[in-house]
């Protein structure tokens, strides 16, 4: 690089020689030949150290901060790509999750609905053997209370005849003459039922 300079430098100077030579020699200083020589001394210090200053001190701290930002950036997208992967695992494992809890929340009801039917087919089994036990007694209430209802009838119908007849005739009738009439009028009855 300092070398293509240099060269510029001479080129210019040549080619500047060679205007100057065909000017007057008055005018402007720059344009006099007899300070040329130290005009270009001056150039090559100035652009030679402006050089070194930019080549040594300048440009390795802003290619060093652009390699830095570089790799910062770099950096940067690759955190990024973990976050994303980090996120879409997470997030399959939360839809994994809320679908294990679906089926969990599914099976708890299926065995609660499950259990429910079998305790309400348990009571209903209890309370149908209930039901059918107080028919059963109900039943044989009914069968004895008929069973014994024709005797109860006799007896009642025996005691009121005997009341009536001692209140009307105003005598005492013995049980065995009012019972043999009790219950030839109770076959007479049962008689007309069944051939009705």
């Amino acid at each position: 690089m300092l070398k293509k300079i240099i060269i510029q430098n001479l080129l210019i100077y040549f080619v500047l020689i060679n205007s100057l030579q065909s000017a007057e020699s008055g005018g402007m200083p720059q344009l006099n030949p007899e300070f040329w020589f130290s005009q270009i001394f001056w150039l090559v210090v100035t652009f030679g150290i402006l050089y070194l200053v930019l080549s040594k001190l300048i440009l390795p701290k802003i290619s060093s901060n652009l390699e830095s930002r570089k790799s910062q950036i770099l950096e940067n997208i690759e955190a990024a790509e973990k976050q994303r992967i980090d996120s879409e695992n997470k997030i399959k494992e939360f839809e994994k999750i809320i679908l294990d809890s679906k089926n969990k929340a599914k099976n708890y009801l299926n065995e609660a609905r499950k259990k429910l039917s079998e305790d309400i087919s348990k009571k209903r089994e209890t309370l149908e053997k209930e039901i059918n036990e107080e028919i059963k007694i109900a039943e044989k209430e009914i069968v004895e209370l008929r069973n014994n209802a024709p005797q109860k009838i006799n007896k009642i119908a025996i005691e009121t005849s005997k009341e009536l007849v001692r209140q009307l005739m105003g005598e005492e009738v013995n049980n065995s003459s009012i019972s043999a009439i009790v219950e030839d009028v109770a076959k007479k009855t049962r008689g007309k039922h069944h051939g009705v």
